[in-house]
């Protein structure tokens, strides 16, 4: 669960650190104080995408924490594939935001990207909210309430994959019953290629070698006049070699007198030798400098064709084999493409006969689950006070699509003896609120989150209905963390813990703060709510009986 909120210079809240407990916990106050900035906070810090305008005026960057206990098992072993460690059950979410735009996350420390705070974050929390309510609306949302609540995620996969690769077969069939014409037209194309590649040998590596041996022979004639001037004036008549002989000879007789002398005949012997080695390398470099026009001519040439193979078929040598590999690969398989494509013609058959007998299979599952979570559906709205409610799911099947056959919508007639019909042409606001909550009422058996928040589930809504919706989300907080940003008293009441969002001015500045609030402080917000800015003892009176029947913590105090 969440046990920990805190948020710095995000909007109106320079900083406000929230202490969570489990069970049901609401936030109130006036609209505008602040309570949907905690909500885009706890998106911010669950890595979804913000806007630099939530950093608070003045400030260059914001930052959020939320400290999660009691974390699953799931999660843990999700953090550790992506290598965060994970001692005990808690993890720490951490995110900062810069006005230049750049973020940087932490989870439990260590540094992390947006995408992997994402992939951890709906196993953590769901957010409920308005624009929830508007995917009632969106029939493509429909089936997805069915699958989760009918858990058909196997059923889903073994579909999909055979789609799949029924689709990718289609394709290659299709590639294949290419019209007589283009077939003819591109085997010659085909070959023409083939035979240029095969023909130009293509080696790894040579347009490099060419090009060195190129830059070499460009300079090659100022190289062998410095080359043998060297050589002369190591080995020539009057030359280095011939001196330093001379110096040997004459020193070789006289070495043997002194210890000194021996060193410097040693030194001197040395020298002659070493400079004979350099007189044979250079010798050797002239020997392979030696070439005439016709070797110029030809690495140009072939310089020149491999440029313009490259502007063809790759940029590089690997790359223009590789083609050549493929247009063969190819070209047999136009050749031989009449069998093959019988041969596939066959396969897609027998996997369109078992992609067919997948989707009909979840369909069925469909239904039995459409029918089920409509039963379950049509109970919840009872209880939240629409009694005459009826509730179906329309499934009509078509054409194979990655998600199967059915096209599912939810019919809901709230009047006894009226026809139903599609959602967007009878429900009203508040209907939508309950309807969602009814939704999420039934798939939380199937939900495994700890946490859950409502925000501003009780839009248009009020009264009895009102009090119903406060019954089931306290139901819901028997078995999950539940969060609800309202402006009903009704609901507010029946509230395990409730923080109130205040706002204030000072020094030209808005502020926003949070504080949990006693049974006193709740007395006084929901006397507030009910009767606004001038609170009466009746006013307070009543909120305190309001408190007492909803909420069997004070019920016998």
């Amino acid at each position: 669960m969440l046990s920990n909120l805190v948020i710095e210079n995000i909007a109106v809240i320079e900083r406000a650190e929230i202490d969570f407990d489990f069970g049901m916990g609401v936030f109130t106050g006036e609209t505008g104080a602040g309570k949907s900035i905690i909500i885009d906070s706890i998106y911010a810090v669950l890595g979804q995408r913000t806007s630099r305008d939530l950093i608070r005026s003045g400030s260059n960057s914001a930052f959020v924490s939320a400290l999660f206990t009691g974390v699953s098992k799931q999660v843990k072993a999700q953090l550790e594939e992506m290598g965060i460690e994970c001692d005990g059950d808690e993890i720490l979410i951490q995110r900062k935001l810069s006005l230049d735009g750049k973020n940087t996350c932490r989870i439990n420390g260590q540094m992390a990207t947006l995408s992997m705070i994402k992939e951890i974050s709906p196993f953590l929390v769901n957010i409920y909210g308005q624009h929830d309510e508007q995917a009632l609306l969106n029939t493509s949302a429909h089936r997805g309430f069915v699958d989760s609540f009918g858990m058909l995620d196997s059923s889903i996969e073994k579909y999909s994959q055979s789609y799949k690769k029924l689709k990718a077969l289609r394709k290659q069939i299709k590639a294949l019953n290419m019209d007589e014409e283009s077939r003819e037209r591109r085997i010659e194309l085909l070959k023409y290629q083939i035979d240029e590649l095969q023909k130009a040998d293509i080696k790894v590596g040579e347009r490099e070698a060419l090009t060195e041996k190129a830059r070499i022979y460009a300079n090659a004639g100022k190289m062998i006049s410095k080359l043998n001037s060297a050589y002369r004036a190591i080995k020539g008549e009057v030359s280095a070699t011939s001196f330093l002989s001379q110096a040997v000879r004459d020193l070789g007789g006289i070495s043997s007198q002194t210890e000194q002398l021996q060193k410097v005949d040693a030194e001197l012997n040395d020298l002659y030798y070493r400079l004979e080695n350099c007189s044979d390398e250079i010798r050797d470099i002239i020997s392979t400098l030696d070439f005439n026009e016709q070797d110029v001519d030809n690495i140009e040439s072939r310089l020149e064709l491999l440029s313009k193979l490259s502007s063809k078929y790759g940029a590089t040598e690997q790359d223009m084999l590789d083609y050549l590999a493929n247009a063969e690969k190819e070209l047999d398989a136009i050749i031989n493409s009449h069998q093959r494509a019988q041969e596939l013609s066959d396969e897609y058959e027998r996997l369109r006969a078992e992609t067919e007998r997948l989707a009909f299979e979840l369909s069925a599952d469909r239904e039995g689950a459409g029918k089920l979570l409509c039963q379950k559906i049509k109970n919840e709205l009872q209880f939240l006070d629409m009694p005459d409610v009826d509730f179906y799911v329309s499934n009509t099947t078509g054409n194979f699509t990655p998600d199967g056959i059915d096209n599912i919508e939810f019919l809901i007639s709230t009047n006894m003896g009226e026809t139903p019909k599609p959602l967007s042409k009878i429900a009203s606001g508040g209907e939508l609120s309950r309807i969602m909550l009814a939704i999420k009422n039934v798939l939380v058996a199937h939900d495994s989150v700890d946490t859950l928040i409502f925000d501003e589930v009780d839009a248009g809504v009020s009264g009895r209905a009102a009090q119903k919706i406060g019954l089931k989300l306290q139901e819901l907080a028997s078995h999950r963390q539940v969060l609800c940003v309202t402006h009903l008293s009704q609901i507010a009441a029946f509230a395990d813990f409730h923080l109130l969002i205040e706002k204030e001015v000072r020094d030209l500045r808005t502020y926003t703060t949070v504080k949990t609030l006693d049974f006193e402080g709740r007395k006084r917000e929901i006397a507030r709510i009910l009767g606004g800015m001038n609170i009466t003892e009746l006013m307070l009176k009543n909120a305190e009986e309001i408190l007492r029947s909803s909420n069997k913590k004070w019920r016998n105090q």
